[in-house]
């Protein structure tokens, strides 16, 4: 079994095209998706066709939810150019594509021969909570536990993060269109599970032309700190990164 996993799309459609090129290249027989596939980027409606078109498994990020659901957005509003692109986003999207976004699960598993993965954005309860991997193993080893899978993955951070527990395995794949870790890129992670159920884990990066991308922002006029972190792969220091 080979596995594809991204995040944080964030409506970045040729970062999107050339992730999933690199997937397909490397065997990925299923890609997940953990959501956040608008917000920051200038292209929603590219992004979710090509998302439907390939047949990706998605569930709802915080990003999402604010444009799918009214609630969302009144209950959590967001300060600087984070709901800045959002108001942008509800102008452009096309109808059909928020109906496809308010049909995300929250969360979805697959099992596998190592056991049960179970993906989402956030929590498994949310996609606007923040899952810290970075805790304590052993209260990680009990949410594995609690939520019955093998392996956890989420997104939301995007930095890309792996870790192997004793039991298990937790991991982030990082963003394919803002990547945040210092280095522009598509981050993805690929992993390949064998029939007796050993695990091999791969992150890695995509180079894309960022250089279009950042074009586009500020042709549709979205706010210029977007366009220099695509590019730079790490938010200006003037702006706090908004993640979602």
């Amino acid at each position: 079994m080979v596995l594809g996993i991204i995040s944080d799309v964030h409506a970045n459609v040729i970062a999107l095209e050339g992730a999933l090129t690199e997937l397909k290249d490397k065997g990925a027989e299923t890609v997940l998706c953990l959501g956040d596939l608008v917000g920051y980027g200038p292209s929603p409606n590219e992004t979710i066709d090509l998302i439907r078109t390939e047949g990706v498994m998605c569930t709802l990020g915080a990003a999402d939810e604010r444009i799918a659901f009214d609630f969302a957005r009144e209950k959590m509003p967001r300060a600087g150019v984070a709901d800045e692109t959002l108001e942008w986003t509800r102008t452009v999207i096309e109808p059909r594509h928020v109906d496809f976004l308010r049909s995300l699960p929250v969360q979805q598993r697959i099992n596998t021969p190592a056991g049960r993965l179970r993906f989402f954005h956030g929590s498994p309860e949310t996609p606007a909570e923040r899952l810290n991997l970075n805790q304590d193993p052993i209260r990680l080893a009990k949410l594995l536990d609690r939520i019955r899978c093998s392996i956890l993955v989420c997104g939301g951070s995007h930095v890309p993060y792996l870790r192997k527990l004793p039991k298990g395995w937790a991991l982030n794949p990082g963003s394919v269109g803002l990547s945040l870790n210092g280095e522009p890129g598509a981050d993805y992670a690929l992993l390949r599970i064998d029939d007796a159920g050993e695990v091999t884990v791969e992150m890695d990066k995509v180079e894309y032309d960022f250089a279009a991308v950042a074009f586009d922002i500020i042709a549709w006029g979205l706010p210029p700190t977007v366009a220099e972190a695509v590019q730079q792969g790490r938010m200006p220091e003037k702006e706090s990164s908004e993640k979602s």
